[in-house]
């Protein structure tokens, strides 16, 4: 290698590594930045989950880090039947004392559930209020049966 080239080098290098880091970190999103949703961790969560399309595995993680949303956030699958009050329900059954929590495998096989949360993340990213997000889970999904909610 000449002189030369190895002078090209180290700027190049240098400029590629300060774009890398740049990159990484406008990749990051923490909840507080404009967007960025908050995710629970996918490791504490069952194996049936941790196997699931990646959607289903957001749905899940919002679902387990946003209960104050999604609690207001009705689901349209006929859930009602088995108890279930919001898309919340749809996610988890309880949360102990101690937080731990119960999961309710229900979403993992039922589209309207996960595209419901997906939905109202997508929504949520938009900067859309929580009556206006509500009004199109109605508006979309009420064709497919009764809200779940009281």
């Amino acid at each position: 290698m000449s002189r030369n080239a190895r002078r090209l080098s180290l700027p190049v290098l240098i400029l590629l590594v300060g774009l890398s880091a740049t990159l990484a970190a406008c990749g990051a999103g923490t909840p507080s930045e404009k967007g960025a949703l908050e995710m629970a961790s996918l490791e504490r969560m069952p194996i049936e989950v941790r196997r699931a399309p990646v959607t289903v595995q957001q749905a899940y993680q919002f679902n387990v880090a946003n209960p104050e949303i999604m609690a207001q956030i009705p689901c349209y699958c006929g859930c009602g039947s088995m108890g279930h009050t919001s898309n919340y329900d749809c996610y988890v059954s309880a949360v102990e004392a101690d937080g731990s929590i119960a999961y309710d495998t229900h979403a993992l096989g039922c589209s309207i559930c996960v595209d419901i949360t997906q939905d109202t993340m997508r929504l949520l990213q938009q900067g859309k209020t929580l009556p206006e997000i509500k009004a199109t889970v109605d508006q979309t999904y009420s064709q497919y049966g009764p809200s779940n909610m009281p």
